[in-house]
């Protein structure tokens, strides 16, 4: 595989709380001269079958993924899963619950939310298209939608913030199960995102171990959200551990400044993916 492919694997669609449709994120990749991008929306596939095929129009290729919402002593988790089986049945229920559980939370949340501002789950719906996985991010677009934010990530760092008066937590399954599931699937398991402490607290060194054991396979270690600290630990702990490292923009549309390609992976990770993992990238 030539060296100088241009490869972001992590991206977001409408399908979960990105603002493009899938076809769109294909369509923007390759407006970003990607030669391969990643849909991975939360704890859903449906945007893959749309994302396919405009994939095979546009000349990008397409690596079919999911972001996996996990939790491990509490703190958050969040698992890329590359090139599952999107019908296996440990995966497919424990999708399944957690996008029940994020609904629930987004419901409880607004109706918080009503005792204080002019926002509804109508309001909510609205920012949303059919089927879309519902979740913070889009009742933080219809707080800016009624005025009371300037942008999402100012409502996320304010209102909707964690601790604050309308912050409910949701369940999700335990990081070692999450992990299991995967790869029952047939999937390549990557721990996303995993040093930003920007977010909130982040795993020690002994959980990544801990997960490596169970499964996972990967780091996603060029990140705008990993500092150069936290960078320098997950490349020293992905070479103890024998992990291989990916670099995504973690795009969402319009819903984050992230950009396509700001950080991108070796050509060699992906083949190794592929080899792993049950499904097949899509190539136009």
């Amino acid at each position: 595989m030539p060296r100088d492919l241009l490869i972001d694997l992590h991206t977001h669609s409408n399908a979960s709380d990105g603002t493009e449709s899938p076809a769109g994120v294909v369509g923007s990749a390759a407006a970003a001269g990607l030669d391969v991008v990643a849909l991975t929306d939360h704890d859903t596939t449906a945007g893959w079958d749309e994302a396919a095929e405009a994939a095979l129009r546009s000349g990008v290729a397409l690596v079919r993924g999911t972001e996996v919402s996990a939790r491990s002593a509490g703190i958050s988790v969040h698992l890329l899963s590359y090139l599952h089986d999107p019908t296996h049945p440990a995966l497919v229920a424990q999708n399944d619950e957690v996008r029940l559980a994020r609904s629930d939370r987004a419901r409880t949340m607004v109706r918080l939310l009503g005792r204080d501002f002019d926002v509804t789950w109508d309001d909510v719906l609205a920012q949303t298209e059919p089927g879309t996985t519902i979740g913070r991010p889009h009742i933080a677009d219809a707080l800016v939608h009624a005025g009371y934010a300037p942008d999402r990530s100012a409502a996320f760092a304010t209102i909707l913030r964690t601790g604050s008066d309308y912050y409910v937590p949701h369940y999700a399954p335990d990081a070692l199960d999450a992990i299991r599931a995967v790869r029952a699937a047939g999937g390549v398991p990557v721990f996303a995102h995993p040093g930003a402490d920007g977010r909130g607290r982040v795993v020690g060194d002994e959980v990544i171990e801990e997960m490596a054991a169970a499964g996972l396979l990967g780091l996603e270690v060029q990140h705008r959200d990993n500092g150069p600290e936290q960078q320098r630990r997950l490349t020293m702990m992905a070479r103890s551990l024998d992990l291989f490292v990916t670099g995504s923009s973690d795009y969402h549309g319009a819903g984050k400044p992230n950009r396509l390609g700001e950080n991108t992976t070796d050509p060699a990770v992906l083949a190794l993916i592929e080899e792993i993992g049950r499904s097949d990238v899509i190539r136009p």
